[in-house]
């Protein structure tokens, strides 16, 4: 049995995804509607930055250096619909300004995916019910 082994793309590095968070964080933080939000819950931005790049390591790198849990803090945050569709449009074009279009790509769907994942726990913890919005969304 042959098992396929996909290796990512050659642009993505542990520096790269530094610099992705770390650009994309600095846009964020000044952003007009997920900029308050940023301001009020993290404290600490290098060890927040270093915690999220290490996050996105082990996703698209498969590192396991990750062993936090990211869904508990969201949870406590007043966030809706429009604050995920930024925090999105922020990071696909951060991604795309730094990564080829393919590596772009696996960022801004795994993204897209773990907006809907969040969406659908902070709904569900509210006592209602919500059905994924990006990722059925062209990359485009």
């Amino acid at each position: 049995m042959n098992i396929l082994i996909q290796q990512p793309h050659p642009s993505i590095d542990k520096t790269s995804i530094e610099k992705l968070v770390a650009q994309f964080y600095g846009r964020a933080r000044e952003d007009e509607l997920i900029g308050p939000i940023f301001a009020t819950a993290v404290h600490d931005w290098d060890h927040h930055i270093a915690q999220i790049a290490e996050f996105w390591a082990a996703i698209i790198l498969k590192t396991g250096t990750y062993g936090g849990r990211p869904l508990p803090p969201h949870l406590k945050l007043d966030l809706k619909a429009e604050h995920f569709d930024r925090w999105l449009d922020l990071f696909a074009q951060t991604a795309r300004e730094i990564f080829p279009e393919d590596a772009a790509f696996l960022f801004i769907d795994r993204a897209r995916r773990i907006a809907d994942s969040f969406e659908m726990a902070i709904a569900t913890h509210s006592g209602t019910i919500s059905q994924p919005r990006h990722s059925r969304r062209s990359l485009s």
